[in-house]
């Protein structure tokens, strides 16, 4: 029976480390995108200044949230074994977090970008915000449902924190207002 439990406990370590991983890389994609695509739409840019400045923000984000994610489970992981931790039962897996949060960090930078460059140049950046709160609310009921949480509370905060972020960005593009060359 105990040896049920731990491989229980072992499993939910791994799902947990996994769930982290792809929750933030996807809230971090849709966030940063969104904030940079409405901020630099929100100064006056054309469509090809926000698509090189999103695209950009794109490349380095997937890649600063992968590097990140890689570092900070290494550390984990080298911790739990410097305290005597079987390596087959560590519960870090650097380069699974690394591309959980790569890859979702992409995909949900990919729906501010669909968003703000699509053939409604007037209302652009109301369209990416709408894209972005159906976007953020998704992320947040996914993320409750594969762990088992209360879906309202973190559709709520997915949606509350990032569209503070979000709205912050709006502000500084419009205070601006200077189209970015």
């Amino acid at each position: 029976m105990n040896a049920g439990m731990d491989a229980a406990a072992r499993a939910l370590e791994v799902k947990l480390n996994w769930l982290r991983a792809a929750v933030l890389g996807a809230n971090d994609g849709i966030v940063s995108i969104a904030g940079v695509v409405i901020g630099v739409a929100s100064a006056g840019a054309d469509k090809g200044t926000i698509l090189l400045s999103g695209l950009a923000a794109v490349v380095a984000g997937a890649i600063s949230m992968g590097g990140g994610e890689y570092t900070s489970v290494s550390a984990q992981r080298d911790t739990e074994l410097a305290h005597g931790k079987n390596p087959k039962n560590t519960s870090a897996h650097p380069w699974q977090a690394a591309l959980s949060s790569f890859i979702a960090f992409s995909s949900g930078a990919a729906l501010p970008m669909l968003a703000v460059l699509g053939p409604w140049d007037d209302y652009r950046v109301e369209v990416t915000a709408a894209a972005v709160v159906l976007a953020l609310a998704t992320t947040g009921f996914w993320a409750a449902k594969v762990g088992n949480a209360r879906v309202g509370r973190s559709v709520l905060r997915n949606v509350f924190v990032s569209l503070v972020t979000v709205g912050l960005s709006y502000g500084i593009g419009t205070l601006l207002g200077v189209a970015v060359l």
